[in-house]
């Protein structure tokens, strides 16, 4: 069985999913691939995990940096897993690049390269949103591509840690 709980944030409805333990999903209620590995025999309710998740919420979006991470299951591939796990060490405030990814993963899989292309694939459908940064993740050229909950929020996520951007997106 898979629950959810809604959390309203200053940039819009978020739905959170749990397996019972573990956060499963949190995405913006509009945003693509929105509860895409959501199973469709679901219930909403409160759970421990969805109080911790709140928390670690109201503390980003207060400003602060959180020092803890809820829980966390992926239900994905074990490349987007991998990925993931190399999302979740970009710190708050920084960005990295697509390529930057794709050498981390290739360096870690001893592989001679990593297509950049193929990672965007994988942070695009990114089911945690927020608690793994892929609104950290720019192009090469400092651009700032394809946040599946919008440019907008990606801009206003990133202004709201500070990151240092090589352009000015306002």
């Amino acid at each position: 069985m898979e629950y959810i709980h809604h959390y309203d944030s200053p940039l819009g409805g978020i739905i959170l999913a749990s397996n019972g333990q573990a956060l499963t999903g949190l995405w913006f209620e509009d945003q693509k691939y929105v509860a895409a590995t959501l199973s469709p025999d679901h219930t909403e309710c409160t759970l421990p995990v969805f109080d911790l998740t709140a928390r670690w919420l109201d503390l980003y979006f207060a400003g602060k940096i959180p020092d803890f991470t809820p829980p966390l299951f992926l239900k994905t591939t074990e490349f987007r897993k991998a990925v993931a796990e190399i999302m979740l060490t970009i710190p708050y405030g920084q960005t990295m690049t697509y390529g930057q990814i794709a050498a981390v993963y290739a360096r870690q899989k001893g592989l001679p390269h990593m297509s950049a292309q193929a990672v965007g694939g994988a942070v695009g459908h990114n089911p945690i949103s927020l608690i793994i940064p892929c609104h950290r993740v720019i192009g090469s050229d400092g651009s700032l591509t394809g946040y599946a909950g919008g440019l907008d929020r990606k801009i206003k996520l990133l202004e709201l840690e500070k990151a240092v951007l090589p352009f000015s997106y306002t």
